[in-house]
């Protein structure tokens, strides 16, 4: 499964930090938007990276964006996130205009640096290259 994140956006790089500590299994990996290889992957899934206003999961010929993204994510970690399926409940219209609205607001939110997430040398393999 293939997470492609703003490196920019602080709460995106605290997402992967966290991805990076409970994926137990280590199946996740991690291509920036500011990569050629996000913006690539991004492209193969029709969206462009300016106003880019969503997660991106790819797991094989499948993608999810918005909420539906971060669920699946989740629930890849096991216990006590795959419970995060629950909020399938929800109708996506109104996950996904929740997500839209912080999406949107991110940088304003959370901040904003100037530079990419570098991964440690313990996870480096985990992120596609530029």
């Amino acid at each position: 499964m293939i997470v492609v994140f703003d490196a920019h956006c602080l709460l995106c790089s605290y997402w992967v930090n966290f991805l990076l500590r409970h994926d137990r299994s280590q199946t996740l990996r991690f291509a920036s938007i500011q990569t050629t290889s996000g913006q690539r992957l991004l492209a193969d899934a029709g969206l462009h990276v300016e106003r880019l206003e969503t997660l991106l999961v790819i797991d094989d010929e499948r993608s999810w964006q918005h909420t539906s993204a971060i669920i699946q994510v989740l629930s890849k970690l096991g216990w006590p996130w795959k419970a995060a399926k629950i909020a399938y409940l929800v109708p996506r219209c109104l996950r996904d205009a929740a997500y839209r609205l912080i999406a949107r607001n991110r940088y304003q939110l959370f901040g904003r640096s100037d530079t990419c997430l570098i991964p440690s040398a313990e996870t480096a393999d985990r992120f596609f290259p530029d």
